[in-house]
């Protein structure tokens, strides 16, 4: 995991994208500089200064009512603010940072704002702070349907996340959070709308650098909150938005040594991939753009594979290979592979029936061929899988 340092604030610059996004109208000058923490504080000052002049008793810089602090942890700035809500009323339901108090240890916290136009509620972003399970099996579902999906791109320069136009993910320093066995990382996460939901590429260029922003800024602000030195800085360049494009039957999302089964070719007839190069690699696949039925999900980042541990160890029934093991249930294969860098894991999924009625065979059929060619794409191969009789 990449960590820098002595960056600015990210919340100051813009994430360079192919195309120049529309420009936002910007909110009146005041609101501008109430939101900048170095004019809060200077604010502060002069008003607590002015206070105690006065024989007032002063408010402390944090809570003064003029200014308060920023959203999220004091972490979102004027910059992320508005580009993700232009100048609409907010509204910030803030938890605090703490442990959980369940005994699970995990570090948990939850950050939403809402804009309103008069009294309708126009758009809500909700971060989450959460250290991801493996032990139990609790996010190795929900949490990788929304935040590992095929119109994902790796945020590049070495940052261990990923970014859309409605979902976005970091992970936080291990030397910062620590960590378990059979834990994930500690993630800050950042959702906007229904998942995966895109309009145009003007659209999506626009809200993922906003949302790109918020995250860094609000990875940024976690880490100062832990305690912990260091500053995540926003990407340079990020990948062209990811397409839809018609199915290559000899090779299957994009993988060389992948053949599709002519029984899937009419279901399956187009995908998509994204996240290449990143942490995850994941590709969806349906009969069309709006209805993704089978999803392959390739996780070489080892820590980020942990979300997967209780599914390879007891979903299912075990699969043998040559360099690893895994399970197999009705619609979904895991399986771990040990390579150079540490584990992989290989995912597939079944989202939904697909050829001769309601069958669902697709993780059986091609799990064999799926995790011997992507383990020969990523340079750990030869891998040979071998699974039970259907």
């Amino acid at each position: 995991m990449s960590e820098e340092t002595g960056g600015a604030r990210p919340g100051e610059t813009a994430v360079a994208a192919p195309a120049p996004p529309p420009e936002e109208p910007r909110p009146p000058f005041l609101r501008r500089m109430l939101r900048s923490r170095t004019v809060r504080a200077a604010t502060a000052a002069a008003l607590a200064g002015a206070l105690l002049g006065a024989g007032t008793v002063a408010w402390r810089t944090d809570t003064l009512p003029l200014t308060g602090s920023a959203p999220c942890w004091d972490s979102l700035g004027s910059g992320s603010m508005d580009a993700l809500f232009g100048d609409r009323r907010t509204v910030t339901d803030e938890q605090d940072l703490r442990t959980d108090p369940m005994g699970e240890g995990g570090v948990y916290g939850q950050c939403r704002i809402t804009s309103y136009e008069g009294k309708r509620a126009r758009r809500q972003v909700t971060v989450n702070v959460r250290r991801l399970d493996g032990l139990r099996g609790t996010d190795a579902q929900a949490w990788p349907r929304e935040f590992l999906s095929s119109g994902m791109v790796w945020l590049g320069d070495g940052l261990p996340g990923m970014t859309s136009s409605s979902r976005a993910w970091i992970a936080l320093p291990q030397a910062c959070t620590g960590r378990h066995d059979f834990t994930g990382p500690t993630v800050v996460d950042i959702g906007m709308g229904r998942a995966d939901f895109e309009v145009s590429t003007e659209y999506t260029l626009r809200d993922r650098s906003a949302l790109t922003g918020a995250l860094i800024d609000a990875a940024n602000g976690v880490i100062d909150s832990f305690g912990c030195s260091g500053t995540y800085r926003l990407p340079r360049d990020l990948p062209a938005p990811v397409r839809w494009q018609d199915t290559t039957p000899s090779a299957f999302c994009g993988i060389k040594g992948l053949a599709l089964p002519a029984a899937y070719r009419k279901d399956l007839k187009e995908s998509r991939t994204g996240g290449t190069g990143g942490p995850a690699r994941v590709c969806d696949a349906g009969t069309s753009f709006r209805e993704s039925s089978v999803r392959l999900t390739t996780v070489v980042d080892p820590v980020l594979a942990e979300i997967y541990s209780w599914d390879v160890l007891r979903s299912g029934t075990p699969v043998k290979g040559s360099n690893g093991y895994g399970r197999l249930g009705g619609n979904r294969a895991v399986f771990r592979a040990q390579c150079q860098t540490g584990q992989v894991m290989f995912v597939l999924e079944q989202l939904r029936p697909t050829h001769e009625g309601s069958r669902f065979t697709f993780a059986h059929d091609l799990l064999p061929a799926y995790a011997s060619a992507e383990a020969e794409r990523i340079g750990c191969g030869p891998l040979k899988v071998t699974v039970p009789e259907s």
